[in-house]
């Protein structure tokens, strides 16, 4: 029951990161299952299945508020579910001495690129506004199909911030689209886990209880969005990845190392993992601060051109006119 109880909450986490980022349930998600000791694909699969539960409320949710483009959801989900199903297979057939440390490699890549984007960079909205290339649509697609499946998580990692980078998009229909597409991919990911595995390692009680956290977490997203900046939670989110992965594969038969360098190790993620969340902390204090002096800015310069309008002039003239007590109109 306390397992239960534990992966509905990190449901409910995942979902909410999710929710807040356009990326990191399957993430997230997974090092938590493996962090426990699950097999490397069952994970996979039991995060999958859960999927197709959260993903199609999040994406009728995005349908219904107008943050999804259908043609986009069908140019990168369609290759992103061919990719999924190709990832499932491929680690369907991995030993799990040889899966484990794969996904903590892929997750700890992950991982990195979260922590080290969201710390530096946050969201970046310079080139919004312009077409989406068909041609990149369908490779980002595949590639981010396969690492989804094969890493228990990616589709938003890779999805979301190669289309935010791109700049084609609004940021909201940016994560409404993959949102929603991620159903696809969700869909085909469990269908290829089954195929190959079967049920074998899948507890359907853990998958219940995944899904039942992310749905309870879906409509909570919307408020921590506006409660908890982007920047920081990426910050957040990315430092947990690489510090439960690097501790996996340390532990690994690929490395095994010893408890002093382990620990050694562990101390520089955790100091290096405390500056960027303080860094993103003070950029978004600094965004802030920006943005409110900017409005200040654009408010000065509107009243200032309103004073100067002829409507303006004219209140001014009528102001006066009653004040010295004469008609307004000087021919009556």
């Amino acid at each position: 029951m306390k397992t239960l109880i534990l992966l509905a909450l990190a449901g409910l986490g995942a979902q909410l990161v999710d929710g807040s980022l356009g990326m990191a349930y399957g993430v997230t998600s997974t090092t938590l299952l493996l962090a426990i000791g699950t097999n490397p694909a069952a994970a996979s699969a039991t995060i999958h299945l859960a999927e197709i539960g959260t993903t199609l409320a999040s994406g009728l949710s995005h349908w219904k508020f107008g943050n999804v483009d259908w043609r986009v959801v069908a140019k990168v989900g369609v290759p992103g579910a061919a990719g999924a199903f190709a990832g499932a297979t491929v680690l369907s057939n991995l030993s799990t001495e040889v899966a484990a440390p794969v996904m903590s490699l892929i997750l700890l890549g992950l991982g990195i690129y979260l922590l080290v984007r969201f710390t530096l960079r946050g969201i970046d909205r310079r080139n919004l506004g312009k077409p989406v290339r068909k041609r990149f649509l369908g490779p980002l697609g595949l590639v981010a199909g396969f690492v989804d499946a094969t890493g228990g998580g990616g589709w938003g990692p890779v999805g979301t911030p190669a289309l935010l980078a791109s700049g084609r998009m609004e940021p909201r229909k940016v994560i409404g689209s993959i949102d929603t597409s991620e159903f696809l991919v969700a869909l085909a990911a469990s269908l290829g886990f089954l195929l190959a595995l079967g049920s074998q390692g899948i507890d359907f009680a853990w998958v219940a209880a995944l899904l039942l956290g992310g749905l309870v977490a879906a409509p909570l997203a919307a408020w921590l969005v506006r409660h908890v900046p982007p920047r920081l939670l990426g910050s957040l989110v990315g430092g947990i990845i690489v510090l439960t992965n690097s501790r996996t594969l340390l532990r690994s038969d690929w490395i095994d190392a010893s408890d002093p360098v382990r620990y050694a190790v562990y101390a520089v993620i955790y100091a290096v993992w405390a500056a960027a969340v303080a860094h993103s902390y003070r950029q978004y204090r600094k965004d802030r601060a920006q943005e409110s002096a900017d409005a200040l800015a654009a408010e000065a310069a509107r009243l200032a051109e309103d004073l100067h309008s002829p409507d303006a002039a004219d209140a001014a003239d009528l102001e006066r006119s009653l004040r010295a007590g004469r008609p307004a109109d000087p021919r009556d």
